[in-house]
């Protein structure tokens, strides 16, 4: 299978949650030519905001696999993958990122992703939400919990 044959999937999977009250949005999760997963955008639907089709594909196929690390898979979606979906996919390990649609297809579609790329280039005092820190004297506390932790599952 071509990388091409695994995009019009992703994008029939879109396609297909657009028709049953969903957003625009589908991807797959592929291992040595099966698809372990997919998913679909399910914001509206969930009431959650992070349920992006391809958190949701990761999701499901690190429960197939019973593992977090998607190391040897590829995610393949039907548009550039947000940052929210981009940090996703780094934090899973996939090997690689396919995706059809760009951000200003999204932007043309109306959802505008280039203004998360856009903010995160900018500085924090001119986001619309503030992320301060404030410091804490017990603040690494838990990172120091963890080191202690012989038993923990390294990632």
């Amino acid at each position: 299978m071509t990388d091409q044959v695994w995009l019009e999937q992703a994008v029939a999977l879109a396609v297909a949650n657009v028709e049953a009250g969903g957003g625009p949005f589908g991807a797959l999760v592929v291992r040595e030519g099966t698809v372990l997963a997919t998913g679909q955008n399910r914001v509206t639907r969930d009431l959650d905001p992070t349920a992006h089709a391809e958190v949701n594909a990761i999701r499901a196929a690190c429960a197939e696999l019973r593992d977090f690390s998607l190391a040897g898979c590829t995610l393949y979606t039907s548009c550039e993958p947000c940052p929210l979906c981009v940090s996703a996919s780094l934090w899973a390990r996939v090997d690689r990122v396919v995706y059809a649609a760009d951000r200003h297809d999204a932007a043309r579609g109306g959802f505008d992703d280039r203004e998360f790329y856009e903010l995160f280039a900018r500085d924090r005092a001119t986001w619309p939400t503030p992320v301060d820190a404030v410091p804490v004297p017990a603040a690494f506390s838990p990172f120091q919990a963890w080191l202690d932790n012989t038993t923990r599952t390294h990632y």
